[in-house]
């Protein structure tokens, strides 16, 4: 995902799920389905919990959790008939020590016939949730700037290996009777990189900034107790 910014409160970076994904243990022969997905929205989240929901119909329990927006942040999670305090807030407890953002994650249950007591629950639920965090993946997105520049054919190389030195994203190359590159840097290198093409071209090059927007790049995950 590629979130742009939109003018909104944001932040330099963030960590979130990767991709949606599932994990399964069972417990004591209850089964626990343990979902993971990035959101950008609450709608978002909600037609994510829905889909699961409309899926696993005879499933006897879908809690979540979910944290959404950069700015101004909303925080839902629901036992969905467990006792209390023995689902959501597990599974919320997940998010907030992996530091998960804009991330939602469902864990459904099938009931086994065997009840776990409120602190088998609480570690069922935290494990599926886990599970959830290691089978999605953790990346960190982080602000970038995407430019276009278009260069004559002299400076190609010099720019090529310049662009390679910064850590820049190559996204598209076109070969006309130009060059015309699309690539992103990080954010913080936005005037750098406009000021150095300019200097390295003798001016003759000018790139324009076509957006601004998070980039995922990957991220260690932790999940310690």
């Amino acid at each position: 995902m590629t979130p742009p910014l939109d003018g909104q409160p944001s932040l330099p970076s963030y960590r979130t799920l990767g991709q949606f994904g599932a994990a399964e243990i069972v417990i004591k022969r209850s089964r626990f389905i343990g979902w993971g997905s990035p959101v950008e929205t609450e709608d978002e989240a909600l037609d994510v919990l829905n889909r699961i929901r409309t899926e696993h119909p005879q499933a006897t329990h879908h809690c979540y959790a979910y944290r959404v927006g950069l700015g101004t942040e909303t925080i839902r999670f629901s036992d969905d008939g467990e006792p209390g305090g023995t689902a959501g807030r597990p599974i919320l407890e997940v998010l907030q020590r992996e530091d998960l953002r804009n991330t939602l994650i469902v864990v459904t249950r099938y009931f086994g016939g065997t009840l776990l007591g409120a602190a088998g629950l609480v570690r069922a639920y935290t494990q599926a949730a886990k599970l959830a965090v290691e089978t999605c993946g953790v990346v960190r997105q982080v602000r970038h700037t995407r430019f276009a520049v278009i260069l004559d054919y002299e400076w190609v190389g010099k720019v090529q290996h310049w662009l390679q030195q910064q850590g820049a994203i190559v996204e598209s190359t076109d070969y006309g009777a130009q060059a015309k590159f699309q690539f992103l840097v990080p954010q913080n290198l936005t005037e750098h990189v406009q000021q150095t093409l300019r200097d390295m071209t003798n001016g003759r090059a000018s790139p324009t900034v076509l957006a601004e927007l998070y980039w995922p790049i990957p991220d260690q995950v932790s999940t310690a107790d």
